[in-house]
C-alpha cells in the first residue's frame, strides 16, 4: 500500500474574479501541477498500485470565500456548498483530477478535515464532494491505516480549535452551524481587511520577527493593524457566537499563539508513545515540512504546503513555492514501513525529488 499526503492547499474561488481583479485571497496556483502528480501515481507503472491518497486538512479555503460578497462567520450546511461552488468554478483542473484519480483501480480518496475548512464536516458538503469525484472519497477528522496516523494538527492550538464535543451550534432560524474557534473567526472577519493593502501578510514567517520589523519600517500600517486586531478582540468577547469559547485563560492563549510558529515534533511522539500499533505520524497546519526519525524505527513528517511563503529571516529567506508531499510504503500483509520520504513535486520530466527518506 502506498500512502500519499497532501496538505494546505487552500483553493480559493480562483486567481480572478469575475469582475477581472486579481484575487488577493487566492493562495493555489498549481492545478496543472497537481494534475500531473495524480495523474503519475495512477497511470504508468502505477495504474494497478494500491494508492491511498490522503487530502490532509485545509485543502479548501473554505473560511475565506465570500457568499454574495459577505465574509460570514454564521456557517452552515447551505452555505458551506455553495463556497465549494464558487472554489469549483475556479479550479476545475483540480477536481478533475481526484475524480479521475479515483475512478482507476486500487485507487482511495480521503479527506481529512482542518480548520480552514471545518465545513466539509456537514452532511451536504460532503454529499456534494462526493457528486464531484466520486462516491469513493471519505471524510474523517484523523485517520489511523496500516499503522500510520494522519490528521492535520490544528487541534493543538487553542487559537484554531474548539470542543469536539460542541463542534456545531444552534444557530439562527433553528440550523446547525460551525462553531469557530478564534483564529478562523479572525480569518473570516479580519484578514481580507488586513490582506487589502498587504496581500502576503498571513504568510510570512516568522510572524514575531514580520511584526518587528514593521514597527521599524512600516509603522503607519502596524498601528492600523494593531488597532483593527485588538479592536476585534474586543467585540469577540461579547459575540453570541464567539464568546462561548472565550475566557481570559484562552485569550492569553491566543495572543501567545498568534506570534509562535508550532512545531509538532512532541506531539507527535506523544501519539507514537500512547499508540504502540503505530509507526509514523503524519500532520499539516504548519506549512513547514519537516521530519523526525524517533527510537524503535518510528518516524514523524509534515507534509508542508504548496503555496507561496515569504520569510522574513534573512537566513531562510524564500519566496516560492514547493510542492511537498509525504509518501508512505507499507507492506500489506505485517503493516511495517517500508519506506517514507518527503518529496517535491517537480512535474512529469522529472516526477519528484526526495528530501529525505527513511530508506
Amino acid at each position: 500500500m502506498l500512502i500519499l499526503v497532501v496538505s494546505d492547499l487552500h483553493l480559493g474561488k480562483g486567481k480572478f474574479l469575475k469582475n477581472g481583479q486579481l484575487n488577493i485571497l487566492e493562495d493555489f496556483f498549481e492545478d496543472d501541477r497537481f494534475q500531473e502528480f495524480t495523474d503519475y501515481y495512477s497511470s504508468g507503472k502505477h495504474y494497478w498500485t494500491h494508492c491511498h491518497l490522503v487530502l490532509n486538512g485545509d485543502i479548501l479555503n473554505l473560511i475565506q470565500i465570500d457568499v454574495d460578497g459577505v465574509f460570514s462567520s454564521i456557517i452552515d450546511g447551505d452555505l458551506t456548498v455553495k463556497a465549494i461552488k464558487q472554489i469549483e468554478k475556479g479550479h476545475p483542473t483540480f477536481f478533475d483530477s481526484l475524480k479521475k484519480f479515483l475512478a482507476t483501480p486500487n485507487k482511495k480518496l480521503t479527506y481529512v478535515i482542518g480548520n480552514h475548512d471545518s465545513g466539509i464536516a456537514f452532511e451536504e458538503a460532503q454529499l456534494y464532494l462526493k457528486s464531484l469525484v466520486g462516491e469513493g472519497i471519505e471524510f474523517s477528522f484523523e485517520l489511523n491505516v496500516d499503522g500510520v496516523h494522519i490528521e492535520h494538527g490544528h487541534r493543538f492550538e487553542v487559537i484554531n480549535t474548539v470542543n469536539p464535543h460542541k463542534y456545531f451550534l444552534d444557530g439562527p432560524n433553528g440550523k446547525k452551524i460551525l462553531n469557530l474557534p478564534w483564529g478562523s473567526l479572525f480569518c473570516i472577519n479580519v484578514l481580507p481587511q488586513l490582506k487589502k493593502e498587504r496581500p502576503m501578510i498571513d504568510k510570512v514567517r516568522p510572524m514575531s520577527s514580520y511584526i518587528k520589523w514593521s514597527i521599524l519600517n512600516d509603522f503607519s500600517y502596524f498601528i492600523r493593524m494593531f488597532y483593527t486586531v485588538i479592536r476585534y478582540f474586543i467585540r469577540t468577547n461579547f459575540d453570541t457566537y464567539t464568546k462561548q469559547n472565550r475566557n481570559f485563560q484562552t485569550t492569553l492563549k491566543v495572543l501567545k499563539q498568534i506570534t509562535i510558529y508550532p512545531r509538532y515534533e512532541k506531539k507527535a511522539k506523544s501519539i507514537l508513545k500512547r499508540n504502540p500499533d503505530l509507526h509514523t505520524v503524519v500532520m499539516g497546519h504548519t506549512h513547514v515540512q519537516e521530519w523526525r526519525r524517533f527510537p524503535e524505527g518510528k518516524y514523524y513528517f509534515n507534509t508542508g504546503t504548496w503555496n507561496m511563503i515569504p520569510s522574513i529571516d534573512a537566513a531562510l529567506h524564500e519566496s516560492v513555492a514547493n510542492l511537498t508531499y509525504c509518501a508512505i510504503d507499507v507492506h500489506s500483509k505485517t503493516k511495517s514501513i517500508r519506506s517514507g520520504s518527503l518529496n517535491i513535486w517537480q512535474g512529469n520530466w522529472r516526477p519528484f525529488r526526495e528530501e529525505v527518506s527513511t530508506s
